[in-house]
């Protein structure tokens, strides 16, 4: 058994180590609270921008616009979307997994993979797979990243897809469902246009101006963008909101711990009361 000495030295390791988590999930609570405010407001917006590109696509047939033509798939490539950072519970490790799943289906299909990685977690993990092509990383993009920082990633992958070097672009990203609810997804980006989105009928029926050809030429790169940008939000929601929650979880568990080892401790020192006393009577009782 520990010495009372020991067991008062990890009571008080513990609470230092609580006060820490305690600090970190009111971090995460007040992050996530903004993040919650920002993800939603363009999500609607997201959603229509997938819905003109599908329109777009059906105008233009697909054939004349490069971004917007479908192939054969021979290689693939995901932007797979992790933190910079951990001890956020399984938000990383949940991504990575269907990032796993992703490669090991291409490969039974026959089909090459290449990745951007946008956070270091995911950098880490998949320069540590075998075979796998990594053609861009991207680290330390803040909560609400700018166009000027978007447009990288989007320019990367549009250049490779538009030399035919990949066929399919998709995105792998924790979707933001509620503080307890984060779903990983697993979203096309290129080619553009989306087969599961209905067209409303007012798009179906639209006017262009002043072209179909420059509408196509002007607006595609920044409704594709706006997927990424609405992508990268709710990463970043899923990441503050799994991190509190972790968070919260560790200090609980260390409350439990504290009072298993000051219950532990209150007995030793009884213990040692004891025999103290016992000893007493059995000097007391040797010099009668």
């Amino acid at each position: 058994m520990a010495s009372r000495q020991q067991i008062k030295h990890r009571i008080g390791s513990v609470k230092n180590t609580k006060q820490i988590t305690r600090a970190m999930q009111l971090v995460a609570a007040s992050k996530l609270r903004r993040a919650q405010d920002v993800v939603n407001k363009p999500r609607e917006y997201a959603l229509l921008a997938r819905e003109i590109l599908s329109s777009l696509r059906i105008a233009a047939n697909g054939e004349q616009f490069q971004l917007f033509m479908p192939r054969p798939v021979k290689r693939r490539l995901l932007i797979v979307v992790t933190s910079d950072r951990g001890l956020a519970g399984a938000y990383n490790a949940n991504v990575i997994r269907r990032m796993l799943q992703e490669v090991q289906a291409d490969r039974d299909a026959g089909i090459k993979t290449a990745i951007v990685c946008v956070g270091r977690q995911v950098a880490n993990s998949a320069s540590r797979v075998v075979g796998l092509a990594v053609e861009a990383v991207f680290q330390e993009l803040p909560d609400h990243p700018d166009a000027d920082q978007l447009r990288p990633i989007l320019t990367t992958v549009a250049a490779l897809f538009a030399a035919n070097e990949v066929d399919k672009v998709e995105l792998i990203y924790t979707k933001f469902v509620s503080t307890v609810v984060q779903q990983v997804q697993v979203q096309q980006l290129l080619p553009a246009g989306f087969d599961e989105v209905e067209v409303s009928d007012e798009l179906k029926h639209a006017e262009v101006e002043p072209s179909l050809d420059a509408l196509v030429e002007f607006a595609t790169l920044r409704l594709l963008e706006s997927q990424i940008y609405q992508a990268l939000l709710d990463a970043v929601a899923s990441e503050h909101s799994m991190r509190m929650l972790a968070m919260k979880s560790a200090s609980d568990n260390a409350t439990s711990l504290v009072d298993d080892l000051t219950l532990a401790y209150n007995n030793a020192r009884q213990a040692a009361i004891t025999q103290e006393l016992a000893e007493i009577t059995g000097g007391a009782e040797a010099m009668k």
